[in-house]
């Protein structure tokens, strides 16, 4: 199988485009990732989203005037595809000489490209949520950080760095809990260009309690591992679902962002409400 970065232009020299042009975003199958977590498309064993803002968004009214907005997407984890990030950043730069009678003209633009990008080879093949926020709105982003108990408040020794998942336990003697643990170290690399991703992380589960040092550790663990958001996400998902053995589990992370962009995977064991439209300060 070709490599799917190939052609991809992640770590490349580049051209910026001054028109319009939807066949500038690069889907990336998941597929290769998650079979290396042992798991398939067909039966996941969690739910969820990857929650992208686009911050720097404009197009042309048809006087000619640029108009700007924020952008919110939801791409279902169950989509075959991601979208590359920086074929993303270009895909949203095409609009900025191009001509649009309205902002929902823009949305549906945005809601058809990205799903046939992210759907791409699928019988299943559903909507991307868009949502566009004007400027008269800007004022009511929220900006606050991850409600839960803070890890890092914990002094540990940290010395792994690649993902450690035998680090993981719970403590199997004592009475189950329902816990929020939230953190701010984790940092992975992009697996193309070797840059630094930083995010917060937002852990809510029921079980046994979840030795939290140790659980600090795996999370600083992954400081040198090269992986896209979601792959990391899903990958931390599945050492705790199975070293911990909770009944119940999300993970949940707010990642800084690059190009213009965040992206804010979500997976959880069960179908819930939707993570409040927040940014943390970082962001």
């Amino acid at each position: 199988m070709s490599d799917p970065l190939h052609h991809a232009p992640l770590g490349k020299t580049t051209i910026y485009p001054s028109q319009y042009d939807p066949g500038l975003l690069c889907p990336i199958p998941r597929l290769a990732q998650r079979q290396a977590l042992g798991i398939g498309l067909a039966r996941l064993p969690f739910v969820g989203a990857d929650f992208w803002t686009a911050f720097e968004l404009s197009w042309l009214n048809p006087r000619g005037k640029p108009q700007v907005a924020l952008a919110q997407f939801t791409f279902p984890c169950e989509t075959p595809h991601i979208i590359e990030s920086k074929s993303f950043k270009l895909y949203l730069n095409s609009f900025n000489q191009s001509v649009f009678e309205n902002s929902e003209q823009v949305r549906e633009c945005l809601r058809r490209d990205l799903g046939e990008a992210a759907w791409r080879g699928s019988d299943a093949g559903a909507s991307i949520g868009v949502q566009l926020i004007d400027p008269a709105a800007f004022d009511q982003e929220a900006v606050q950080e991850l409600d839960g108990l803070d890890l890092d408040r914990l002094d540990v020794e940290c010395s792994r760095y690649e993902p450690a998942p035998e680090l993981l336990r719970s403590h199997r003697d004592q009475a189950q809990v329902s816990e929020t643990l939230t953190s701010r170290l984790l940092k992975s690399n992009c697996p193309v260009t070797g840059q630094p991703d930083w995010a917060s992380l937002q852990i809510r589960y029921h079980g046994f309690p979840i030795d939290q040092a140790c659980l600090l550790q795996y999370i600083v663990s992954y400081r040198n591992h090269n992986g896209f958001h979601e792959d990391c996400v899903e990958r931390i998902f599945v050492d705790i679902w199975q070293r911990c053995q909770p009944s119940q589990l999300s993970v949940y992370a707010r990642y800084t962002r690059r190009g213009g962009l965040d992206i804010n995977p979500l997976r959880s064991s069960s179908p819930g409400r939707m993570p409040p439209s927040i940014r943390t300060a970082r962001q």
